[in-house]
């Protein structure tokens, strides 16, 4: 015969208690229901920090949710932003995790002592260049660099090898670029970790004498492509495939990755990290493993309702079939996690004079 569990109630220990005594009982009762609620594994609540929005992400917590039973509380925000945020509420912290958009912010909290070492079950799952060297914090998902280019008055092999050959005085008139866009500032402080500051100095400067045309952001640069307005420009991969989702094969731009696999082909990763301070940590780690898992891993790569076309880090689980696979992008050999140097990036952009 199988047992039931007896539903303890404390009501008839509370009767014909006096008013003095039943404010002494009150709370010990309470501690031992906190404590046999805890005995009967009640699942705790997990807190994510997540520089990534909710429209792309919410899906899929929600889905870790269902899967694990683990309830998780999100905090969303920009990933500057909440990185600063847990460094300044220091061992207070209520996050047990953190979800990047980019690597560098991982980088500036394991570099200030607050992300835990992560086991190897967790870490190689990801192949080595979009981790941690210190296994404070694991990829998710990559964003490449790739320059833009008009399909009709432009060849790939018209495309110099380097990202370096765009300072030819030939590429006069011809380029766009977003300096005050998050990423295109990731690229910069990748070219100045790769080849230091000098030769990322000079590579501004020539863009800039070559006339550069100064976009908002990524997507205003690939419709300046398409029009004509620009023959190239330095944009994340994905942009390029909602156009084409949207307009078509005959949209007349493609992306190219630099032939030397220098910092203009760089892949930054959305990444995870757990905090030191957490309280959670096997529901924590339970969400890294659900992150890396093939379920979510294909979400990111194209099952979203507005496609992702996101790399999955993941070996095994394919790319989007109208992306390159990761195996055929040749990318600088740099520490992900030194991204974190922005303001020395922004120092060097407003030296230039292409940001204020």
């Amino acid at each position: 015969m199988r047992l039931q569990p007896r539903r303890l109630s404390y009501l008839p220990l509370l009767k014909g208690l006096s008013r003095s005594r039943l404010l002494v009982a009150l709370p010990l009762l309470l501690v031992l229901a906190l404590g046999l609620a805890a005995c009967r594994g009640e699942p705790a609540t997990l807190t994510v920090y997540s520089g990534r929005s909710e429209e792309l992400v919410g899906p899929i917590i929600e889905q870790f949710r269902k899967t694990t039973g683990i309830d998780v509380q999100v905090r969303y925000g920009g990933t500057a932003e909440l990185a600063a945020t847990i460094l300044e509420e220091g061992q207070n912290s209520p996050a047990d995790v953190y979800w990047a958009q980019d690597a560098g912010a991982l980088g500036a909290l394991s570099k200030g002592g607050k992300l835990a070492k992560l086991p190897d079950s967790v870490l190689n799952k990801v192949e080595g260049r979009f981790r941690s060297p210190k296994g404070e914090w694991v990829g998710v998902t990559g964003r490449a660099r790739v320059v833009a280019y008009n399909t009709k008055n432009v060849t790939e092999a018209d495309l110099p090898d380097s990202i370096s050959g765009f300072t030819d005085p030939q590429w006069k008139g011809r380029i766009g670029w977003a300096p005050t866009n998050g990423s295109f500032q990731a690229f910069v402080t990748a070219l100045r970790i790769a080849e230091g500051d000098a030769k990322a100095r000079q590579w501004l400067e020539g863009v800039k004498a070559n006339g550069a045309k100064t976009y908002g952001n990524n997507s205003a640069i690939v419709r300046a492509v398409a029009t004509g307005e620009v023959d190239v420009g330095f944009v994340n991969h994905y942009y390029l495939y909602t156009f084409l989702k949207e307009q078509g094969l005959s949209f007349p731009v493609r992306n190219y990755s630099p032939r030397a696999g220098d910092a203009g082909a760089m892949i930054n990763v959305a990444g995870v990290g757990v905090l030191g301070t957490s309280k959670h940590r096997q529901e924590a780690l339970r969400f890294l493993e659900y992150l890396l898992s093939n379920e979510a891993q294909k979400y990111f790569a194209g099952d979203t309702p507005d496609d992702a076309f996101e790399y999955p880090l993941v070996a095994g689980v394919p790319t989007h079939p109208d992306l390159p696979s990761l195996s055929q992008i040749k990318t600088p050999n740099i520490d992900l996690s030194n991204l974190d140097d922005l303001q020395g990036t922004l120092r060097l952009l407003r030296d230039v004079g292409v940001v204020s």
